[in-house]
């Protein structure tokens, strides 16, 4: 089982995502372990406080130290030795496919949700990183630690129905994916493409490739710019669809 702790001051926003479809049924089949904690548990006197207006002054609040360490010294002897502890930031790496790979091979994982102005810089000493989905801001680290799971969980093996799922996806040999169809074969005039209907797999698997080059140049030429083709990919994207 991979087990993933989740540390929030809101575990409410997290727990029915985490319970629901693909990742529920990983629970229930022990494949996935995740236990949402409040970090709120770890803090000291009558009420609790998680929060404080930061030195220097400025707008907001800033998360405190003494409850998070806590809360994450606390997971750490839960989950087993090596587990990663990574917090929910702007300031971090934007998260990948690849990253997600890398993090499917760890023995576990720990996901800090930051909240408010942001977290104390001492906490940082008790990370092994921090991750961003990207450059945008939101509420709280909540949603950001939701994506990690679910992009984590899906490449362990036995979680998805077809295991091919996890390796024909987006990104994962930094292309997009291929379009989808599925039945009827004509809706509203637009059929399905000619390749896909020929029970050819060959011709198939040459359509799709194809399809993913085109789409990768024209929504991420980022990504396209990267790709390293070989005589294969050259002689594919020479060719008009009705060739293929």
């Amino acid at each position: 089982m991979y087990p993933v702790e989740v540390l929030t001051l809101f575990p409410d926003s997290v727990s029915g995502y985490l319970g629901a479809s693909i990742l529920g049924k990983a629970q229930e089949k022990g494949l996935l372990g995740v236990t949402v904690t409040h970090i709120r548990d770890y803090a000291e006197g009558k009420h609790r406080v998680t929060d404080d207006t930061p030195y220097g002054g400025g707008a907001g609040m800033v998360m405190k130290p003494e409850p998070l360490v806590a809360a994450i010294e606390a997971a750490r002897a839960r989950i087993p030795a090596g587990a990663k502890v990574l917090l929910m930031s702007p300031r971090g790496p934007a998260f990948t496919q690849v990253r997600a790979r890398e993090l499917a091979k760890e023995p576990g994982l720990i996901l800090v949700c930051g909240r408010y102005e942001g977290v104390d810089e001492r906490v940082m000493p008790y990370l092994d990183g921090e991750v961003s989905l990207g450059d945008f801001i939101l509420t709280g680290g909540e949603v950001a630690a939701l994506a990690v799971v679910d992009a984590v969980a899906r490449l362990l093996p036995g979680v998805l129905g077809n295991e091919v799922s996890s390796v024909t996806e987006s990104f994962e040999e930094g292309l997009l994916e291929h379009p989808h169809y599925t039945r009827p074969p004509v809706f509203r005039g637009a059929e399905v493409p000619a390749a896909l209907q020929s029970g050819d797999h060959a011709r198939i698997a040459r359509w799709r490739r194809w399809k993913a080059l085109q789409l990768t140049r024209e929504r991420r030429p980022d990504l396209y710019a990267r790709l390293e083709f070989g005589k294969a990919d050259l002689k594919l994207l020479s060719k008009k669809e009705e060739e293929l």
